[in-house]
């Protein structure tokens, strides 16, 4: 006798089979007869295991790439490898070998943990970005905007990482610690290759209106509060003593009139001018230290002790003529604004503190339009809007209006310039780090700074490095690589040993996919113009910033180099939310990560996946819940045992079959209205609200139904055929979300083709019309009972016909009827006394 019990590891690995030999999720060509679909999950790095954050960010990608196939689309969903970074280089320190080796080891392990989740990736345009195939394109990248401006070095203050012995850009520095390893970050001075993302920051700020609706509202947020546009002056004070002048930014420069001193940022570049002939240069020097050497968080917090120190030095208020002291001051930094501060303490709380401490004047410059000339301040600076006093002859006017006064009167004096000022800083490129892409330049004494030559490329990592044990990178140390004759004079020259930031490999792969193994260029124009942009990403919030900034400002710069026409790399985001246990991110160090092999044999891939959907909408976090997961794997077990036990009844018939309702019992009615109601249901929720729990739900709801009725449709003349089509409607909507088990029992039903090649169906709205309705019966607003009526009964009889109800004569007997209440098609509610 043939074993029919579910065997899910049997029926995964023979699915997997077939499709990996019939190539069905293979894209070889743009197929401009159907419409095109490109769904993307943010690519993941190679550490070795898969997480639960992984199988639910990919599942969701899935159901949406397979349910697009059923809807006839062209879909490109591939799979590659964010295969550069520190973990990488540290497992090689540890483990004495090179970096390449743990990596491609890695990646091997990964690809078959992903195989045997069963996803429908087409692993033809597999790539991973530490491949030299994929970053010399990169590297030409990098001198194609060194030629048109958009790269440069400097000198500058940069956010160092003890740990991993690298730079941080300040998007990768959060609350004061490193994003990777959460170690505190010091502040040093290096030179840096910076790209210069603020050439586009009105643009990445502009735009990201036209990502309303398809990209959630909290990331748009996120993203325009970091690009942090204000509109306001830059206003220059003259240096006493000094043909040199401070120029500060500032949005209220309708209070200049109440600026009583400066305050800059220990680092300022000024700094050394401005204090050579104080003779407490020591001592200054000493506050400078100690201040930089302090965490940026720690220096702006609101509650830390405002502290700086005069330079001996002033400057000139072009507004009253005034001289004001020059202070360097621990909450300014250099990279914010100017580096300098107007300070206005009646008008602003810090300032007003910092005042307070070092006994500096306090100028009331603006009153509420309720208070009198007399105000005055005490322990509150006064920071909003209202009437100007004290500032000649703007005086009484509103601060709206004397704002864009003073802006003509300085702009006439030559004093200040109305401006735009933006949060963006330029991205630091650079890092110390050996496993990284090397940015291709060369330095010459003779020649300076000179660009790989392009036909030079790619300037491969070298395959014989020992790393060191202090994690410091070997490139700087590695004659063979270092040492290399000029490309213009041909003099002795030596290689820059910093390697590209791993962003930087993230913002751009999304469109090597669609021609990842071309030798000859980045991309196929034609292939671009077909596949771009993605039309569905998927991946964590945690991304908000960084990732999505880098490739949107990626994308636009690569057009204006010709690459493409297109302004924005993703149409759609869905940001999934985490996967908790015991109300915790799962981490080794908190002893509560569920490994997904485990589940994976306990229960199968198909389980995995339906609980990850059903759990949680995508958008919420999920709680790991193990009872929960026992209960899906139950379900996929009855619907296992239910097609199974019918095989003597079941046939090929497709879903949401034609039928005609005139030809249908009551029993075949009801099941077929069930049927369709789940198909609406799962078409509405699964194809445009990506709200699967809830499909899922209803699928649920249709096996229960198929319960309740299949032993009377075995034996009437159209219940084998309304079973048959129910049942291959409900593995059609589980198609995308439990591949294997609805292709085998699909196949068990005797279909001839593949679920991957079948198309979603159409539900049947007149199928949704019941000549009979469900009512639910109440005493005194409690269940007592339930009876199925015709839709169209009159109320004076249902309400006569429920109180002759059996299970509710019991609850009435002896009571008195005050009233009964009717909610037509649902329930009738008898209230006694």
């Amino acid at each position: 006798m043939q074993d029919s019990r579910y065997h899910p590891e049997q029926v995964e690995k023979k699915w997997q089979q077939i499709w990996e030999e019939r190539k069905t999720f293979e894209v070889t060509h743009q197929d401009t007869s159907r419409p095109r679909y490109y769904v993307l999950e943010m690519f993941p790095y190679p550490s070795g295991r898969i997480h639960m954050g992984h199988v639910r960010n990919y599942s969701i990608g899935d159901v949406v790439a397979r349910m697009k196939m059923m809807q006839g689309f062209n879909v490109l969903h591939p799979m590659g490898w964010d295969a550069f970074g520190l973990p990488a280089e540290n497992a090689a320190i540890k483990n004495n070998t090179h970096p390449a080796q743990w990596t491609y080891q890695n990646i091997g392990y990964m690809r078959q943990e992903l195989k045997r989740l069963g996803y429908s990736y087409d692993w033809s345009r597999e790539l991973a970005t530490c491949h030299p195939g994929y970053y010399q394109w990169e590297q030409l990248f990098f001198l194609k905007f060194y030629e048109k401006g958009l790269v440069y070095r400097k000198k500058a203050p940069v956010n160092w990482c003890p740990t991993c012995v690298t730079v941080l850009a300040n998007e990768q520095v959060e609350d004061g610690l490193c994003w990777r390893c959460d170690s505190s970050v010091e502040n040093r001075e290096l030179s840096q290759w910076f790209l210069r993302i603020t050439d586009y920051a009105e643009e990445l700020l502009q735009d990201l209106d036209k990502l309303t609706g398809g990209w959630p509202d909290r990331v748009l947020s996120m993203q325009k509060n970091w690009i942090g546009k204000s509109t306001g002056m830059e206003i220059d004070f003259p240096v006493q003593g000094l043909d040199a002048k401070i120029t500060v930014f500032t949005t209220r420069h309708d209070t200049l009139f109440g600026a009583t001193f400066m305050s800059l940022a220990p680092e300022h570049e000024m700094v050394p001018s401005l204090i050579r002939d104080n003779p407490g240069q020591d001592r200054i020097q000493q506050f400078i230290a100690r201040t930089t050497a302090q965490e940026h968080r720690e220096r702006t917090d609101d509650d830390a002790e405002k502290e700086g120190i005069f330079t001996g030095s002033f400057c000139i208020n072009p507004a009253t003529g005034e001289k004001m002291p020059i202070y360097l001051a621990n909450f300014v930094l250099a990279e914010y604004g100017t580096g300098a501060v107007m300070a206005v303490p009646a008008h602003d709380q810090r300032d007003l503190e910092f005042a307070r401490k070092y006994h500096l004047p306090v100028r009331v410059v603006v009153r509420p339009s309720d208070q009198s000339s007399d105000f005055h301040i005490l322990d509150q600076a006064y920071s909003e809007p209202g009437v100007a006093i004290n500032s000649g002859q703007f005086d009484h006017k509103p601060t709206h209006q004397v704002q864009e006064e003073i802006a003509d009167y300085l702009e006439s004096l030559q004093a200040g310039r109305r401006a735009v000022n933006y949060r963006l800083r330029d991205w630091n490129i650079s890092r110390q780090r050996f496993w990284g892409a090397p940015i291709p330049v060369i330095y010459c004494e003779k020649c300076g700074i000179v660009p790989v030559p392009a036909d030079n490329l790619p300037v491969l990592l070298p395959q014989d490095a020992e790393m060191p044990s202090d994690g410091r990178s070997p490139l700087p140390h590695m004659e063979a690589f270092v040492q290399i004759d000029c490309p213009e004079c041909g003099g002795k020259a030596r290689r820059e040993t910093d390697t590209m930031d791993t962003f930087v490999e993230s913002s751009w792969y999304f469109a090597r996919f669609t021609t990842p193994r071309k030798p000859d260029s980045p991309f196929e124009p034609d292939a671009v113009k077909y596949w771009l942009p993605v039309d569905q990403y998927i991946g964590g919030i945690e991304h908000a910033i960084l990732h999505l900034l880098y490739a949107r400002f990626f994308v636009k710069a690569l057009r204006d180099l010709g690459y493409w026409d297109l302004d924005e790399p993703f149409s759609n985001l869905l940001t999934q939310g985490m996967v908790l246990r015991d109300g915790a991110k799962m981490s080794k160090s908190k002893g509560n990560v569920v490994d997904p092999d485990e589940m994976i044999q306990r229960f199968g891939a198909d389980t995995v996946r339906l609980y990850c959907l059903f759990a949680s909408p995508p958008e919420k976090d999920l709680e790991w819940s193990d009872s929960a997961i026992e209960g899906s794997y139950r379900f996929l077990n009855r619907l296992w045992r239910t097609i199974h036990q019918l095989s003597g009844v079941l046939s090929p018939v497709g879903p949401c079959m034609p039928m005609d309702p005139g030809e249908l019992s009551s029993e075949e009615k009801k099941l077929r209205a069930a049927e369709h109601e789940a198909m609406r249901r799962a078409t509405r929720d699964m194809l445009d609200r990506f709200q699967f729990n809830t499909a899922i739900a209803a699928c649920m709801e249709l096996l229960n139904t198929i319960g309740q009725h299949r032993e009377h449709l075995e034996k009437s003349s159209n219940g084998p055929r309304v079973l048959s089509s129910a049942l291959s409607t409900l593995l059609t909507v589980l198609a995308p979300i439990t591949p294997h088990i609805s292709e085998e029992l699909w196949a068990h039903m005797g279909h001839s083709h593949s679920l991957s090649e079948s198309r979603w169906p159409d539900y049947d709205p007149r199928a949704l019309v019941r000549d009979e309705v469900t009512v639910v019966v109440q005493v005194n607003g409690k269940l007592r009972s339930s009876i199925s009526v015709p839709v169209d009964m009159d109320q004076e009889e249902l309400k006569s016909l429920c109180l002759e109800e059996d299970k509710v004569k019991k609850h009435i007997e002896g009571k008195k009827v005050v009233k009964i209440i009717v909610v037509p098609g649902k329930l009738v509610n008898i209230v006694v006394r």
